[in-house]
């Protein structure tokens, strides 16, 4: 195993998850699965030198050993898809403003249950 002092830490830019910053940690448990021993001890390390979170660097450590006692990455690229990361419903891009508003009564004059006005 590569240890932090053999080399710096990693960029952003150097990830092989591109999104990583972004990703919930239960989209990261399936995602880390994709990658090989080198790929997540580079993540961890990145993990360890900006956020340290612990669920976080627990899930890497946890995945890692899998790798070491014989484990292999699942199918599939860690640039898959991403549903956790949608945009939400599109946008009407036209809205009707033709609709007139509810026309409004006025009060009548004098009535008797309102003490305010003459009777």
């Amino acid at each position: 195993m590569t240890s932090s002092a053999d080399h710096s830490t990693p960029t952003r830019e150097q990830l092989p998850l591109p999104d990583y910053d972004h990703l919930p940690l239960g989209s990261l448990a399936h995602r880390i699965r994709t990658l090989d021993a080198d790929g997540l001890t580079m993540l961890l390390e990145y993990e360890r030198s900006h956020g340290d979170r612990l669920p976080v660097t627990e899930l890497m450590n946890a995945r890692l050993a899998e790798l070491h006692s014989g484990a292999e990455p699942s199918g599939g690229s860690p640039l898959g898809a991403t549903p956790e990361k949608t945009s939400g419903p599109p946008v009407p891009r036209e809205t009707n403003q033709t609709t007139a508003a509810p026309t409004i009564n006025p009060p009548s004059q004098g009535d008797p249950t309102n003490p305010a006005q003459p009777r």
